[in-house]
């Protein structure tokens, strides 16, 4: 039977862009408007926007919020003040990860918002409602009734503040969000990003959204495909839910285990991830450079200089912004210190590669 693929609220918008639309998480997808290096290039230099409407947004409220949030989430969120947002974790309890998403400590007591990837929503719901079980919490998936649209670039800031009129922007540091209105709709704005670069998000309803969409537009900022989104993330050293974090993949695996608070008294998984960081992981991601113009994609073989397989590549692309052959790679730990010399099988050839960090770009958060 043929999937079913959902549509966001700016769907037309895209059709009417000519937006190259593939399926992407269950929905369809703007790929690329003009070309993924123009797009990617103008997030890096200017300002482009993204249809994100895909998303998943989770409300938790209730007596045991805090409680339950800090039981399923590998971060820390007690004693930070509301309007911070947090990045981390939901973990199976063998370390394996749900999901990574934001969690936004709202303005109002006991009151949390979780941000999931779009491809995990129905997932992560059944999940954290088999984990309410004994809490006082109320569970709301709304995910259906919110747009958002990801602002980014070195210009998000202008067009945020002078374009749509929200001078609460400016005031907003890295990883925080304020409370706006727009046109009497309840509207989250927050600063974060997933590109490397400084920039925000828009959370409203999907009329408002479509409104907010229109204004950019014509303000001159240049919309966005998930095709530049993923060259941005990944140069900026950012995991793709399903190539470097999965449910049979763990935080410390994949090198993200700061946000793991194992000081912690306790969250789903944490027994595993210390156990992990104790004793080590057979496996480990890094980043590795080519020495050649050839392109090393998700799945190919990472080989030893003899010829044995020791992982596979998660993403990989010949980075725009740098000029250079590079990927991410899931492999052998044993592999895996910086300077490391290995193989990566491309189709019937091997190309000599690098390890090397994984954050390849310099990112340009605000401070």
């Amino acid at each position: 039977m043929e999937e079913t693929l959902l549509k966001t609220c700016l769907y037309e918008k895209h059709l009417a862009l000519g937006a190259k639309m593939s399926p992407f998480a269950g929905f369809i997808m703007p790929i690329q408007y003009s070309s993924i290096i123009e797009e990617h290039n103008a997030v890096r230099h200017a300002a482009g926007m993204f249809d994100v409407s895909h998303m998943g947004e989770i409300f938790v409220s209730g007596a045991d919020a805090e409680r339950f949030v800090n039981h399923i989430f590998t971060n820390e969120i007690r004693g930070y003040e509301k309007g911070k947002v947090l990045y981390g974790m939901m973990l199976h309890p063998d370390g394996g990860t749900v999901d990574d998403l934001l969690v936004y400590r709202e303005f109002e007591d006991d009151h949390f918002l979780l941000v999931v990837n779009a491809a995990n929503i129905a997932k992560d719901f059944a999940w954290i409602q088999e984990q309410a079980a004994g809490f006082d919490v109320v569970l709301d998936n709304a995910s259906d009734s919110w747009g958002q649209i990801a602002v980014q670039g070195p210009g998000a800031e202008k067009f945020v503040v002078e374009t749509l009129g929200f001078a609460e922007a400016a005031q907003l540091g890295f990883y925080s969000y304020c409370e706006a209105q727009w046109k009497g709709r309840r509207l989250i704005l927050s600063r974060t990003g997933y590109t490397g670069e400084d920039g925000f998000e828009l959370y409203t309803d999907r009329e408002g959204t479509a409104e907010l969409w229109d204004i950019l537009l014509d303000a001159g900022v240049v919309p966005c495909g998930l095709g530049c989104r993923d060259t941005l993330r990944f140069e900026a050293g950012l995991p793709l839910y399903g190539d470097e974090l999965s449910d049979s993949i763990s935080p410390v695996e994949a090198g993200f285990g700061m946000f793991c608070k194992l000081d912690k008294e306790e969250f789903i998984g944490k027994e595993a991830l210390a156990r992990q960081k104790a004793e080590g992981t057979a496996r480990k991601l890094v980043g590795m450079e080519l020495h050649d113009k050839a392109i090393p994609r998700a799945g190919y073989p990472v080989e030893t200089q003899e010829g044995e397989q020791i992982g596979v590549v998660t993403t990989g692309y010949h980075s725009i912004s740098l000029d250079k052959s590079i990927c991410f790679a899931l492999i052998d730990s044993r592999y895996s210190a910086l300077g490391t010399d290995l193989m990566i099988r491309i189709r019937k050839k091997v190309f000599p590669a690098t390890v090397i960090k994984k954050r390849f770009y310099q990112t340009n958060y605000k401070n």
